[in-house]
Formats: C-alpha cells, sequence, structure tokens
C-alpha cells in the first residue's frame, strides 16, 4: 500500500512538473525569453579569423564582452582582432591556435586562464570540410576532420569546463551542422565528425544536468549551408524551404539564441520539420523527399577551399 501511494505521488509530480514545462515552451515560442546579459563575460571563439567565427566575435563585442580569439590563421585572427577592438569589445586576446592539436590546445588554454581569466563561454566553431564522397577522401583528411571538427570540442571541454563546475557559471556552445542531424552525399567524414560533436554536446548537458550544475548552459547549433566559402559551390534546390544562409544572419540567430540561453537552433526552421519527419517516416518516402527537394545533389559543385579555415 506504501509502495502504490509512493508512485501515485511520484507520478503526479511529475505530471505535474511536465505540465508546467510545457506551458513554459508555449509562452516563451509567444514570448521571447529575457536575453541575459554577457557584458565583461570571458567569450572564447574557434575558428575566430574569418567567416562566421569573426561574425561571432563582433555580435559579442558590441555587447562588452571580453573576447579570447583562436584561429590558426595569424593573419586572418589579427584581422579579428583589430575590428573587435573598433566594434567596442571590453578587451580583446588573440592566439594562434591548431586545435586539431590536442596538446597546443591544452598549451594555449592554460595561456589564456593565466592572462585573461576563466572562459566563461565557450564557442566552438572551427571547421573544415573535405568535400569528397567516402571512398575518395585520403585518410589523412578523414582524421583531421574529426580532429578539428570533434577532437577540439573534447580538448576545449577537458581545458574549460572545470572552472565553469567550480563557478556553477558558464555557457557550451556548440557549432554542429544539419550535417550532424542527417547523413549527406559527399560528407561522410564530415558528417560523421559533425553527428559527433552534437552527441558530445548532448552528453556533456545530460551530465551537468544530473549532477545539479544548473549555472552551465549548452546551445547546440546545426545550420544548413552558410555563405561563408566554406561550401563554396554548393547549391539548393528549394531555396524557399533550404535557403544557404546569409552569414550576418546566421550569427545574429546564433547569439540570439545562446543570450536566450536555448539549447537547440536549427536553420532555417524547415529543419525541425525534416527532423521530425525523420523520426516516423518509411525510409522510402524519406527517400522521395530528399530526392524531390534535391538534396543528395547539393554537393556536386563544391569548389575546394586553398586555405585553412
Amino acid at each position: 500500500m506504501s509502495f502504490n501511494l509512493q508512485s501515485s505521488k511520484k507520478l503526479f509530480i511529475f505530471l505535474g512538473k511536465s505540465l508546467f514545462t510545457l506551458l513554459e515552451a508555449m509562452i516563451f515560442a509567444l514570448l521571447p525569453k529575457q536575453q541575459k546579459n554577457v557584458a565583461g563575460e570571458i567569450v572564447l571563439i574557434t575558428g575566430a579569423g574569418s567567416g562566421l567565427g569573426r561574425l561571432l566575435a563582433l555580435q559579442f563585442a558590441g555587447r562588452g564582452s571580453v573576447l579570447v580569439l583562436w584561429d590558426v590563421n595569424k593573419e586572418g585572427n589579427e584581422e579579428t582582432y583589430k575590428m573587435a577592438q573598433e566594434a567596442g569589445a571590453a578587451r580583446v586576446h588573440a592566439y594562434t591556435c591548431d586545435c586539431s592539436q590536442k596538446e597546443e590546445v591544452y598549451r594555449v588554454a592554460d595561456q589564456v586562464k593565466k592572462e585573461v581569466g576563466d572562459v566563461s563561454i565557450l564557442i566552438n566553431n572551427a571547421g573544415i570540410v573535405t568535400g569528397k564522397n567516402f571512398l575518395d577522401c585520403p585518410d589523412e583528411l578523414m582524421e583531421k576532420s574529426f580532429d578539428v571538427n570533434f577532437k577540439a570540442h573534447l580538448w576545449t571541454y577537458k581545458a574549460f569546463l572545470p572552472a565553469m563546475i567550480a563557478n556553477d557559471h558558464g555557457h557550451l556552445v556548440c557549432i554542429s551542422s544539419s550535417a550532424g542531424l542527417v547523413g549527406v552525399n559527399g560528407l561522410a567524414d564530415y558528417c560523421a565528425s559533425k553527428f559527433a560533436a552534437f552527441g558530445l554536446a548532448e552528453s556533456v548537458f545530460v551530465e551537468t544536468f544530473v549532477q545539479n550544475q544548473k549555472g552551465i548552459k549548452t546551445t547546440i547549433v546545426c545550420p544548413f549551408f552558410i555563405k561563408t566559402g566554406m561550401f563554396e559551390g554548393c547549391t539548393t534546390a528549394c531555396p524557399s524551404l533550404l535557403p544557404i544562409l546569409e552569414p550576418e544572419y546566421a550569427a545574429e540567430k546564433i547569439v540570439e539564441a545562446i543570450l536566450q540561453e536555448k539549447m537547440y537552433l536549427y536553420m532555417p526552421k524547415f529543419l525541425y520539420f525534416l527532423m521530425f519527419l525523420k523520426s516516423f517516416l518509411p525510409l522510402k518516402t524519406a527517400l522521395l523527399i530528399g530526392d524531390y527537394l534535391d538534396i543528395f545533389h547539393a554537393m556536386d559543385g563544391f569548389l575546394e577551399r586553398k586555405k585553412k579555415l
């Protein structure tokens, strides 16, 4: 009898809390959540020397954040450094760092802790793409994809998460991809690395939740192609549903999601619907949709970039 009462009580508490969370989600869907203040927060961005990383840096610069810029390209990173200063960043620190090298990540991370302080917002943005079919992709390029797109997340989390836990304050931002949600023709190694980054970010979030570390937030970003040059030559057959995103728009939406502490951000919104369909449609139907949207040939015109990102 006591067991049944306890079970019933647990069920009612669960149902009550579930109803509350659903109502809360509905309210925030209609009325956007208040944005948090990031003035003075130490924001580290990997891949800050160009493209999306640079735009994210400028977004945070305008909000008074202390910026820590990491990139393997010293010249591009220094250019972002100057632009961030002009945009009003409280302080800016630029470090040349090859995120594919574990020892270098740890070395530069220690330098950041000593010279700047504890990173409170970590944005893992650095990424590379080979754009080759699986059997045509050399082993060393596949390994590089994983080193930059996934393993770098492991090492930066290891380096900066302990201080976030100690302070019960921090925000982990994973720039994954729509290719981290569904397999794409011509992107096997890239998809695998982005799926891995997504899984890591989600798992670490669950760990912090279980350990009741409520001050540590997570945001996972999955955009379609962005016009940064990384996917030069790639196309979309349905720009009204799956547009190739403008970089400035993507950066604004990412920062907005961080400030509202959203867990997931898919861009464009049509991706949410596609993921819903993927969860229950028969495989043949899903393949027909992919064929209709011409997703299978989006990489056909891909032009490989000559310089590192």
